[in-house]
């Protein structure tokens, strides 16, 4: 398929509210409690610019490296491989682990994506716990075990988190987020969830447990450590980095902060502290919190800018090369 030439570097995106049983009311204070905003997904919707009104998978498929980044389509080809979100727990999420790639492969579909994931939290109430992964010495055989007799809170591991730490969750690890927090989560391309407990809740449709997939699926053997990033001026800080994403921390204040795609990847930024100016060739928008722009793989170099008042962050994910197994 021939590319069309992309004119446009830079694309503010309308997030997509998503009502949950355990959500509140920081995303959408008015109307039924939201538990997550997809921020930036394939179905997410641009706002503003020449392409406002296309959704993220049509700009992939028309414009695919130009938009994706040279790297980001030689592995995917025209695919958005990424989902961010915002999440806000009110209540406990249900303990839930999710499959590798190969494992969705075979129990999904073909072409489906495992999911990895990873959080980093924003607004945290002292005392707020979450459930990663499972306690010191518990055998593969006893998770199962726990599994299928509904008393894996049993053997949960509980960390208590504070805003600014966070978290990398590979595929199989067993989790649950706690009551009191407010996230930013990045992960693959994928919705694929398998609940194993969710707090007495009613099995209603759509929050079925998912008893088998989940004891196919989950390993004992990861049990992941909260990280603790410090954000410097003007300078971007790496939150994790794996072989499905990059995430990077930067705090903007006084001198502007600079970003460079390479024409390798798209760079998905999401403002989460103060007000942001982002400005690539003779583009720019602003950025209030909580608010997420793509830039374009294709764009290269970019700014982010302060606004009036105090200091602003920025986190910003991407999606690593393939990596060299000769490397």
């Amino acid at each position: 398929m021939k590319e069309r030439k992309l004119k446009q570097a830079l694309f503010p995106i309308e997030p997509q509210y998503m009502e949950r049983v355990w959500g509140g009311k920081k995303l959408r204070p008015s109307g039924p409690p939201v538990g997550e905003a997809w921020v930036a997904f394939e179905d997410s919707r641009v706002v503003g610019g020449a392409r406002a009104g296309m959704t993220v998978a049509e700009l992939s498929a028309e414009y695919g490296a130009e938009f994706l980044g040279a790297a980001v389509a030689t592995r995917f080809g025209r695919r958005f491989p990424l989902l961010v979100k915002l999440l806000d727990c009110a209540d406990w999420l249900s303990v839930q682990v999710h499959p590798d790639d190969a494992q969705a492969e075979r129990m999904v579909g073909p072409g489906a994506f495992g999911k990895t994931e990873a959080w980093y939290f924003l607004e945290v109430e002292g005392g707020a716990n979450i459930l990663a992964g499972v306690v010191p010495g518990t055998t593969p055989q006893a998770l199962e075990s726990a599994i299928r007799g509904g008393h894996v809170t049993e053997m949960s591991r509980r960390l208590e988190v504070r805003a600014g730490d966070a978290l990398y969750l590979p595929a199989g690890t067993l989790h649950a987020l706690g009551p009191g927090m407010l996230l930013y989560e990045v992960q693959q391309a994928s919705d694929t969830t398998y609940r194993v407990y969710d707090w007495g809740r009613p099995a209603a449709a759509g929050r079925k447990l998912h008893v088998e997939e989940a004891v196919a699926v989950a390993d004992a053997g990861k049990c992941p450590e909260l990280s603790r990033p410090a954000p410097t001026p003007a300078a971007a800080v790496s939150v994790v980095s794996c072989p499905f994403f990059d995430l990077d921390v930067a705090r903007v204040n006084g001198r502007p902060f600079r970003g460079d795609t390479g024409g390798t990847t798209f760079h998905v930024v999401t403002a989460t502290a103060g007000r942001l100016r982002l400005s690539s060739g003779g583009e720019s928008l602003s950025l209030g919190v909580y608010e997420t722009a793509v830039v374009a793989g294709g764009a290269g170099k970019y700014e982010l800018s302060p606004g009036e008042g105090a200091a602003a962050e920025v986190l910003i994910a991407s999606v690593p090369p393939i990596p060299d197994p000769a490397a």
